[in-house]
């Protein structure tokens, strides 16, 4: 009698590679669409205006430090440690590292109209392929994508309520950072000791 694994003639994918591939492709895609200038998700927003106000910390690192406040704010409510969250942080930090990384070499690219337009076309199918695959390894994902479905479990709401609720809030902490960071040039102008060094030189 055959069993059910003899019965499926399905190619095998391992799961490990597929993390892998996703957390490859979604953070090339995130820099490649705001590349392209059609905006950011609502979820990398955070990180985005963060970077914005204070660039002296790159993008990558103000997403795992975003990451680790949801991974935090997780085990808090759980009240107790939760290896598999420690999983999806170092999912996460990876994810943010490939953003730096992607970050420093996507200025080589041209930026006409017709390939920005390209660019988010590309990104855009990437994203999808990588949230197709981070949805099938069966293996911790990021942490932003974590965060809204465990806390729909903890505080017994459904997922759907808490996924919009969080991309709002998320939105709305941008928007602030934008207004904060508005207000900080208006008031401030912010030099540092390699400017005056290049001011010497000339």
């Amino acid at each position: 009698m055959k069993t059910n694994e003899e019965e499926d003639s399905r190619h095998i994918f391992r799961g490990e590679l597929a993390l892998v591939i996703a957390v490859m492709i979604n953070s090339l895609a995130v820099i490649l669409m705001l590349y392209s200038g059609s905006g950011i998700s609502a979820i990398s927003s955070v990180p985005y205006a963060f970077e914005k106000v204070f660039p002296v910390i790159t993008l990558g690192t103000w997403t795992y430090i975003f990451q680790a406040l949801l991974i935090l704010s997780l085990m808090i409510l759980r009240k107790k440690f939760v290896p598999a969250y420690l999983c999806s942080f170092l999912v996460g930090f990876a994810f943010s590292e490939f953003l730096d990384v992607n970050e420093a070499w996507i200025n080589i690219l041209p930026k006409t109209i017709p390939l920005r337009v390209l660019y988010f076309v590309i990104s855009y199918l990437l994203i999808c392929i990588g949230i197709a695959l981070s949805n099938r390894c069966g293996l911790p994902i990021i942490p932003t994508d974590l965060f809204p479905r465990e806390l729909s479990e903890i505080i017994k709401v459904k997922y759907s309520k808490i996924k919009v609720s969080f991309d709002v809030i998320c939105l709305m902490i941008t928007a602030c950072m934008g207004l904060i960071g508005d207000e900080m040039d208006k008031h401030f102008r912010f030099v540092n000791f390699t400017q005056h060094c290049s001011l010497h030189v000339q």
